[in-house]
């Protein structure tokens, strides 16, 4: 064999290499994206399930509390204004700004009901009420349930960002359509991260 042969073969091999290698980090990217994209779908449902406990909770709630229209108000235009984000956030779970607006608006809502379930406390009724101790349980649970999705997508999100920031994969992510890092979701009321500690 000629050395122009063997010079070939092996500029051949080191781009097939190169070829695999880049193809390689184009679909793991694409992987991380997709995990991440899919993990914030989880916690579209179960916020939705929780926006969908409060239309109840305010009915339960309203003929005990006819004094706190506004509280009740303010509860509903929270759930909207969240629900709203949520699913601007859910169009496309890499954009910043939306998981930024998600995280306010979650962060509203939060306020919004410890402060029922603050006032709740001075209506015994609606303290011994069994739907409101049902509810008061399915929006706990799905507050936990929220948790966990929230830190399954953080966790895909770290893993897609560090992926991203790694060499050599730097290099071509923007390329690739990658450039724009995930965005943690971080909600910032104590009254998301940790379901309600209200007893009935």
């Amino acid at each position: 064999m000629s050395s122009t042969v063997i010079t070939l073969i092996v500029i051949g091999v080191i781009f097939l290499i190169i070829f695999f290698s880049v193809v390689g980090i184009y679909n793991k990217l694409v992987a991380l994206k997709n995990r991440f994209e899919n993990a914030f779908s989880q916690i579209e449902v179960q916020l939705q399930r929780r926006y969908d406990l409060i239309p109840n909770l305010i009915e339960t709630v309203k003929g005990y509390m006819a004094h706190e229209k506004e509280t009740l108000e303010a509860v509903i235009q929270a759930r909207n204004q969240a629900q709203s984000s949520l699913q601007t956030a859910s169009q496309n779970p890499g954009d910043a700004g939306a998981i930024a607006g998600l995280a306010g608006a979650e962060s509203l809502l939060g306020g919004a009901l410890g402060r029922i379930f603050a006032l709740s406390e001075s209506y015994p009724d609606l303290k011994a009420n069994q739907n409101m101790a049902n509810l008061q349980e399915e929006l706990s649970s799905t507050e936990n349930k929220v948790a966990f999705s929230r830190q399954a997508f953080n966790d895909s999100v770290t893993a897609y960002n560090t992926y991203k920031q790694t060499f050599p994969p730097v290099i071509f992510a923007g390329m690739f359509g990658h450039g724009q890092d995930g965005t943690l979701l971080e909600f910032e009321s104590e009254k998301i991260k940790e379901a309600p500690k209200v007893q009935f």
